[in-house]
């Protein structure tokens, strides 16, 4: 459903993203995996139009994005969950939500299988988001990316800040969305994660990268026997 193909990006004169190639396929999770700096949420951003790739291609479901603007992908497809949540804080939940559909008409209904996904959600639609803690918008932030029905989901950092069991639920999800899909359809996962034990447990296939480019690849059962925590330890 992704493909991304030899993508170069920069930052003034240094070259952050060097000949970056991947695939996220429907019904698996990706894991890209690395130490802090290495270029992962640069690379997320610029699979969402966030930030402009020098070189390469991105292909979504067939269709060239290279050139797509951030909302003509979300259109397309593709979910996005940035890191640091970047909820709404003052805007309610059940508002917050319907942000994700804001490209739908205005009596579009919030889907309620989202509240099946993350029920606290439904306790909280009058609360405003900024009054929530780190683990609910984080579960709002991955419900309103969920809200349009994407077909690709990429997460930067799901777990950061947050208490083990809501990573426990947010895995749970992630797991059931490329088991069983959205609305009847697989969705394919790109999760950028640091946490290396949930990554490993989610993990369909791996991706690890290192100043700019990525050094190992493969599937997810091979990350212990090939010693990819070492190369992510901090």
């Amino acid at each position: 459903m992704l493909t991304v193909q030899n993508i170069n990006q920069y930052y003034g004169g240094s070259h952050i993203l060097r000949d970056v190639s991947l695939t996220a396929e429907p019904g698996k999770v990706t894991v890209l995996l690395g130490r802090n700096g290495v270029g992962k949420t640069t690379l997320l951003k610029s699979l969402m139009g966030l930030v402009p790739i020098k070189s390469g291609s991105i292909t979504f479901d067939g269709q060239p994005m290279d050139k797509a603007a951030p909302y003509d992908r979300a259109r397309a497809g593709m979910g996005f969950v940035p890191q640091g949540r970047e909820i709404f804080g003052r805007l309610t939940v059940e508002e917050n939500l319907r942000m994700g559909l804001a490209y739908r008409s205005a009596s579009t209904p919030v889907p309620p299988h989202l509240y099946e996904l993350f029920p606290v959600l439904k306790q909280m639609l009058r609360r405003r988001g900024g009054d929530l803690s780190g683990g609910q918008q984080q579960q709002l932030a991955i419900a309103r990316a969920l809200a349009p029905g994407p077909r690709l989901l990429i997460l930067d950092e799901p777990t950061e800040g947050i208490q083990p069991s809501i990573i426990k639920d947010i895995g749970r999800v992630i797991r059931m969305l490329a088991d069983q899909g959205l609305n009847g359809e697989k969705v394919a996962i790109l999760l950028c994660e640091q946490y290396y034990d949930f990554a490993q447990e989610l993990a369909d296939e791996y991706l690890v990268m290192e100043r700019g480019e990525v050094i190992a690849r493969g599937p997810g059962s091979e990350m212990e026997a090939k010693g990819i925590r070492n190369l992510v330890a901090i």
